[in-house]
């Protein structure tokens, strides 16, 4: 399975970068640490999103240093050595040669030196740019390594005079994708949609929850995806109403729908698409009022997801399509105009419409630019998911309402000829759920 982010993608990224940078400044980001499960057990490994956009390099224990104008080199990382009686129990290492030649690094140098390098690359730099409060650990071993420069400040080192947040300049970058970014965001979405479509395929009424996850996970694995993007949601019944629900060990019951909200990482990417769907193939009379709510709520989202449109529009058209179709239920009552503006809907409908979708699934980027809703723009992904949660316990509507949850997601791409959905294989109109799931 060959990656579709080529070495010279990663190269342009930093080179976009450093030219944000100013004059004698350097960047420096720590590549994510192993994390414990149990015991002495680690969770697989994942990678720090902005290390490995910037590098392709999918180790820990790994710090990259980017120096503009440096004539030595401009890309330097830090590794861990080679070690073949390590290697026999955790995997292969790049080394800091295997950095050089398969990940472009000018210079690289292994981890354990870094005490006794970086400090001097950080020396005399008018500013650092880190992102502060990721890693405790590391900032504690960034400030050592500072506050030696300044030890020596008799002597005529220079520590570096201010420390600017990475976060801002990287992120602003990530936000948008590059044609490669959405090829492989693309490929994670159909992967995805043919997942879901496996969950109705077979869903039945006695299935637990963690059944139709296994189902999921196993067509993400069998495609090639390296992980599910996030911990995958199976609610049936009453727990579709829970938006983080994530126990996944109930029975699926005769009547009941069941929401599932899962995507896969392809190559570093996330998919996240939601569906609900009844349990024994076939929505009842109130199941089928409340979707076609939030499906037209839908409908009216991505209509509004265009360039030029702002964040927030997307998120506006689902709440008037949203409120007017719950007073034509009968579950709020009074003028649509002042429902909306006293959030009455809120009571059933309490996320916003979307986020930005990417490396994580929840990504990087700002919703706001001096204080305005941001413009969309070409290279934009975001996903689209409106909902509508009628709390079991809730005792203001009659009880044929209660404990349904509804959720309608897809991931949207804004392109130069308007957008593109790239989660579009997978049913979600009540008559192709039912005829999928009748086949």
């Amino acid at each position: 399975m060959s990656n579709l982010i080529k070495p010279n993608e990663f190269a342009r990224r930093r080179r976009d970068l450093m030219s944000l940078m100013v004059p004698n400044s350097i960047a420096i980001i720590a590549a994510a640490p192993e994390r414990i499960r149990s015991n002495d057990t680690e969770y697989r490994y994942r990678q720090n999103s902005d290390f490995y956009y910037l590098t392709g390099f999918n180790e820990p224990e790994a710090v990259l240093a980017l120096i503009p104008g440096r004539r030595q080199g401009q890309f330097i990382l830090f590794c861990r050595d080679r070690d073949p009686a390590r290697e026999i129990w955790d995997g292969y290492r790049a080394g800091p040669q295997g950095v050089v030649d398969h990940y472009g690094a000018d210079d690289a140098f292994p981890i354990g030196d870094i005490d006794e390098i970086l400090p001097g690359l950080i020396e005399g730099r008018e500013r650092v740019y880190y992102c502060v409060g990721k890693e405790p650990d590391f900032d504690r071993q960034l400030m050592e390594w500072v506050n030696t420069i300044r030890a020596r400040a008799r002597a005529g080192a220079i520590p570096p005079a201010e420390f600017v947040d990475l976060d801002h300049l990287v992120h602003e970058m990530r936000l948008f994708k590059s044609a490669a970014e959405l090829k492989v965001m693309a490929r994670s979405g159909k992967i995805a949609a043919r997942a879901h479509c496996r969950a109705m395929e077979v869903c039945k009424p006695g299935l637990f929850e963690y059944q139709l996850q296994a189902e999921i996970e196993h067509e993400f694995a069998m495609a090639g995806a390296e992980f599910p993007a996030y911990s995958s949601i199976v609610g049936g019944g009453a727990n579709g109403c829970i938006l983080h629900y994530i126990e996944n060990r109930a029975v699926l019951n005769d009547g009941d729908l069941v929401l599932i909200d899962a995507g896969c990482e392809y190559q570093g990417y996330a998919s996240d698409i939601t569906r609900t769907f009844p349990v024994n193939g076939r929505f009842s009379p109130e199941q089928k009022v409340l979707y076609n709510i939030v499906l037209e709520a839908q409908y009216a989202a991505i209509d509004a997801v265009r360039a030029g449109n702002h964040w927030n529009e997307p998120h506006d058209a689902t709440v008037q399509v949203i409120t007017e179709g719950l007073v034509d239920a009968g579950l709020l009552k009074g003028k649509v105009a002042d429902l909306i503006e006293a959030g009455a809907y809120r009571d059933f409908y309490m996320h916003r419409a979307g986020h930005w979708l990417g490396m994580d699934v929840h990504d990087a980027g700002d919703y706001k630019v001096d204080h305005q809703w941001r413009l969309l723009e070409p290279g934009m992904v975001m996903t689209v998911e409106p909902g509508l949660y009628v709390a079991p316990d809730n005792a203001n509507v009659a009880e044929k309402w209660r404990g349904i949850g509804i959720r309608i997601e897809d991931n949207v791409a804004i392109t130069n000829r308007g957008t593109e959905i790239l989660t579009s294989e997978v049913p979600k109109s009540i008559d192709d759920i039912q005829a999928l799931m009748a086949s």
